[in-house]
């Protein structure tokens, strides 16, 4: 810690020194930490404005960053902050020089929704890497606000042990549910954007994330393993993103797909079915006919099931021939 805080506190300053370096983790983050000095030459060949945006961002940044070294996630609001800190504020740096560029006009509510497109991503990435995070090695990183984990576990850590599975996946439930607070903001965000390769590289994650959180959503595997989208999945999403039109799509079969996985008796059913019926809803009165066009999920499923016809018969004659020469 007495290393770490004067670093990040100051972090806003060592982007304008080129001599600035400081040998620190592994792998990709080491080689980043090292030649910093590539960060710094890009950083000052740009225009004041975009470098005054940026600083005032990292600066804020770091003293957040700084702060939760120190200070644990108890509260949703904390949870908030936090992400706010670490991706929050990303959304509205992105905005400001997206501004600055003169590409983007912001519409007048562009802090909370630009807030609200950071929280989401990040808010999904908390979920679904939350084995990584509490086997994190020396320490654990405890990003799941006890104000929720607590209802359901002594110890966060005691989510991943499988005699806690039904409650594991009821805390689940309830951190994508408060995850979908945040999709409306998003939408709003992404059908303001003009420019087309802008708005592509917004609304991919976007539809990335929700699709993760559908996934992830009533799946004890998050506390076993890794859960993520399949690379053709993602590849479909990629290639069929152009309009907005083509979100409002991904989002409502997202939406509509979380929906058949909820249950009567979680004890967030009611918040959760009440948070999609307001995302479908806006899809529906802004997305066209969405009945239409191509379905994510349903190709997926469709696909799945054409691969189970064909593997059945396959495995019925390979087990037939085993028997037979064994015989």
């Amino acid at each position: 810690m007495e290393i770490k805080v004067p670093i990040l506190i100051a972090f806003h300053r060592h982007i304008y020194d080129r001599d600035w370096h400081f040998t620190c983790g592994t792998k990709e983050y080491k080689v980043l930490m090292d030649q910093f000095h590539h960060v710094s030459a890009a950083f000052q060949q740009l225009e004041k404005g975009y470098q005054e945006t940026i600083e005032d961002i990292t600066k804020r940044m770091g003293a957040g960053m700084a702060k939760f070294i120190s200070k644990e996630v108890e509260m949703v609001d904390d949870y908030d902050e936090y992400c706010h800190f670490a991706a929050g504020l990303v959304g509205l740096g992105l905005s400001k020089l997206l501004l600055t560029s003169g590409l983007e006009i912001l519409t007048p509510d562009w802090k909370q929704i630009s807030n609200s497109t950071g929280l989401f991503l990040q808010k999904t990435n908390i979920i679904k890497d939350y084995l990584e995070d509490v086997n994190e090695i020396p320490k654990p990183r405890m990003f799941w606000p006890r104000e929720i984990w607590g209802k359901y576990v002594n110890k966060l850590e005691d989510l991943k042990n499988e005699e806690n599975s039904i409650k594991a996946v009821q805390c689940l439930n309830e951190m994508v549910t408060n995850a979908l607070t945040h999709v409306e903001d998003c939408l709003k965000y992404m059908a303001g954007l003009r420019d087309p390769a802008i708005f592509k590289s917004c609304a991919i994650p976007q539809i990335v994330a929700f699709g993760t959180l559908a996934l992830c959503y009533k799946n004890v595997q998050v506390f076993r393993g890794v859960v993520k989208l399949r690379r053709g999945l993602i590849a479909k999403v990629i290639d069929r993103t152009k309009t907005m039109d083509d979100v409002y799509g991904a989002f409502y079969d997202f939406s509509c797909m979380l929906k058949t996985k909820v249950e009567k008796n979680d004890p967030n059913a009611m918040k959760t079915l009440k948070r999609l019926e307001a995302i479908e809803r806006v899809c529906r009165e802004n997305g066209g006919d969405l009945h239409k066009r191509k379905s994510y999920v349903n190709g997926e499923t469709q696909s799945m099931a054409l691969f189970i016809v064909m593997l059945v018969p396959l495995l019925a004659i390979l087990v037939f021939v085993y028997l037979k020469h064994t015989n």
